[in-house]
């Protein structure tokens, strides 16, 4: 893991310090807000609600203003780790560099991950405003809050791969995006399928059923191995592909 923190604190900061990562925080603060609103707004009249389908299930996966961001955002924070290296030719200075090739990996997965988390950070004000107006089960907040760093961080992971498999962020972000939203229309096939093999294969990978469940407080193992796996196995290829520049 050698080199890890410079150069993570260097993608961090090539983030922050240009346009392109407030400019997506400010986008997806704005969808979330509007999910918020229109939340507010439905459930201000509501008198008698279901134990398991108040404003916080609602808020997390019941919209299309909650996916949006979730299958946009990380693609666009990972289109630059390689690509714009690769495209710059900073690549080869980072490859002759006394830095080991996980940690190359590690530190831009990282560095967009804590970005990540960031645009998430300011929607806790929401389960706030939420709580003065009624009682909120932080154990489902915390629940569905881990669905989504799961989400993000397994989708980051994919950006990152991708990334690494072009010389163009625009690619990139294509290639990304076309993983991403793919497995999230795979998912969709449990509301097609029949009962049986297809129906469960859909079934596991579908963004819309694991946030259901994370919403409603439900952690269920299948769905945090299966993102465990989607971090590491992206991330793997992804240092077998820098390799390859190195070696090759």
């Amino acid at each position: 893991m050698t080199g890890f923190w410079p150069i993570f604190k260097r993608d961090l900061f090539a983030l922050f310090v240009t346009p392109m990562a407030w400019a997506l925080m400010v986008i997806f603060l704005l969808l979330e807000g509007l999910n918020f609103y229109w939340l507010t707004v439905h459930f201000a009249n509501q008198v008698d609600l279901a134990v398991d389908h108040g404003p916080l299930q609602w808020f997390f996966g019941e919209t299309v203003l909650f996916y949006l961001p979730l299958l946009m955002l990380p693609p666009a924070l990972t289109m630059r780790s390689f690509a714009e290296e690769r495209r710059a030719g900073t690549i080869e200075s980072l490859l002759t560099a006394p830095v080991s090739t996980p940690g190359i990996v590690l530190a831009k997965w990282c560095a967009s991950f804590v970005t990540y988390l960031v645009a998430w950070a300011p929607t806790v004000l929401y389960i706030v405003i939420l709580r003065r107006a009624g009682e909120v089960d932080w154990r489902v907040v915390a629940s569905s809050y881990l669905g989504v760093i799961l989400i993000g961080a397994s989708f980051l992971a994919i950006g990152v791969l991708m990334s690494a498999m072009s010389k163009s962020q625009f690619v990139a972000v294509l290639l990304s995006l076309a993983v991403t939203v793919g497995l999230f229309i795979l998912g969709i096939g449990e509301f097609v399928f029949d009962r049986g093999l297809a129906h469960d294969i859909c079934s596991h990978v579908s963004i819309w059923s694991q946030m259901a469940d994370f919403s409603k407080g439900q952690i269920d193992s299948r769905y945090v191995v299966f993102h465990l796996s989607l971090i590491v196995l992206p991330l793997f290829i992804c240092v077998r592909v820098v390799d390859s520049w190195r070696w090759g």
